[in-house]
């Protein structure tokens, strides 16, 4: 057993996915397998349970992993230790969804890289609404998401901006053209919601205070997901305008205005109020708190 199978443990771990994982360490996902079976024969007994649909780690698996991070850990600081140089190196673990990954993430990416080119960047992309959580167990070190006004337990916020929350809709579809109040549009018109997260907990909010009854179409995770179905025509998206100004949504879509009912939306960084870790990582925070700093003034 060497350090590139205990590497391709902890990362699907951290994944549960075997592509995701796989390209996390630059494997084929059949590779990956591969190892992982080495590892449980080594073992004498699973470590993950998998089917066509879904990964899971077994009790021993959670025992591995937790001696595969230890070991990894203690490599990375003798390895510090034994370079003699004072040089902040090793991976921040980033959770962003593929909107901030081109309007929220290029600044702060590259004025760390330019300070700090011995810190390895590993992005995971998922639906906004998963990013504290990611944060919370461990799985990122950093992550963009919506800051909700009384921000996140136990977490550091740095804001970054502010984005209305509006009603996309395919420019050329049968709803590109409506009329009325927010109130009377979410009655009828039928909407594409996000599953969680906060822009569908102030919408929920919003539609009992009025006693509004809305049509909804579709519900999905994930910005990209509402803009794909809003595409198809089958209903307007509730998203924040950020993503329409950016990247691939900034033509072939009308917006129409949700109002003030529904606020702003508060985007930013947020990670542990406290690190956690060895000097690596505390390196590495003190470098991430540094960037943000500078960037944004807190």
């Amino acid at each position: 057993m060497d350090f590139a199978e205990l590497e391709a443990v902890a990362a699907l771990s951290k994944t549960l996915h075997f592509s995701k994982a796989a390209s996390k360490i630059n494997l084929s996902p059949s590779a990956l397998s591969r190892l992982i079976s080495r590892v449980e024969s080594e073992c004498g007994t699973p470590l993950f349970e998998r089917d066509n649909r879904c990964v899971s780690l077994t009790a021993a698996g959670e025992t591995f992993v937790r001696f595969a991070e230890k070991c990894l850990f203690e490599r990375d600081e003798l390895l510090q230790c034994f370079s003699g140089i004072d040089t902040v190196s090793g991976t921040l673990n980033v959770y962003a969804s593929v909107t901030a990954c081109y309007s929220i993430l290029p600044a702060f990416v590259k004025r760390l890289s330019e300070k700090y080119p011995a810190i390895h960047l590993s992005v995971q992309t998922g639906d906004p609404a998963g990013a504290a959580e990611s944060v919370r167990t461990g799985a990122a070190d950093l992550a963009v998401a919506a800051i909700p006004d009384e921000g996140f337990s136990l977490l550091n916020c740095i804001s970054v901006c502010q984005s209305p929350l509006t009603f996309a809709a395919a420019t050329g579809g049968p709803f590109e053209t409506v009329h009325g109040a927010p109130q009377d549009i979410v009655s009828d018109v039928p909407l594409i919601l996000p599953k969680a997260g906060l822009a569908r907990q102030r919408f929920d909010s919003w539609i009992h205070s009025r006693n509004v009854h809305p049509r909804i179409a579709a519900e999905a995770e994930g910005n990209e997901a509402i803009m794909a179905m809003a595409q198809l025509g089958i209903g307007i998206g509730l998203v924040p305008e950020i993503v329409l100004q950016n990247g691939p949504y900034q033509s072939g879509f009308t917006c129409h205005s949700a109002g003030n009912a529904l606020g702003f939306y508060n985007i930013g960084f947020i990670q542990k109020a406290h690190v956690t870790g060895g000097e690596i990582k505390r390196k590495i925070r003190r470098a991430t708190d540094e960037t943000l700093r500078e960037l944004f003034g807190r």
